[in-house]
C-alpha cells in the first residue's frame, strides 16, 4: 500500500470504531433508563437529583466524543501532510 492508502485506511477505520461504539451507546444507555424507569416506580426516589443513568449517559458520552474528534475532527496525518504539500507549493 501506498502512505495515502495507509492514511485513508486509519481514518476509516478510526470512524468504523466510533460508529460501533455510537450503537453501543444508544442501546446500552436505552436499556439502563429503562431499568431505571421500572424501578423508580417500585421506589420513592424523589430526593435524589439526576437519576442515576445520568451519570453513565455523562462519562461515557465524553469518552464518546473523543472518539468523534479523534475520527472526524483531528485527522493529524491529513494535517501534516497538508502542511508538507504547502511547503513544497513554496519552494
Amino acid at each position: 500500500m501506498d502512505p495515502k492508502n495507509d492514511i485513508l485506511w486509519d481514518i476509516a477505520k478510526k470512524r468504523a470504531c466510533f460508529k460501533k461504539q455510537l450503537i453501543s451507546y444508544v442501546f446500552v444507555i436505552s436499556f439502563l433508563w429503562m431499568i431505571w424507569f421500572m424501578t423508580s416506580r417500585q421506589t420513592d426516589q424523589s430526593d435524589s437529583l439526576l437519576p442515576w443513568p445520568t451519570w453513565i449517559m455523562f462519562w461515557w458520552g465524553i469518552g464518546l466524543a473523543y472518539c468523534f474528534v479523534n475520527a472526524y475532527v483531528l485527522n493529524t496525518k491529513n494535517a501534516i501532510e497538508q502542511e508538507y504539500e504547502k511547503l513544497k507549493q513554496q519552494q
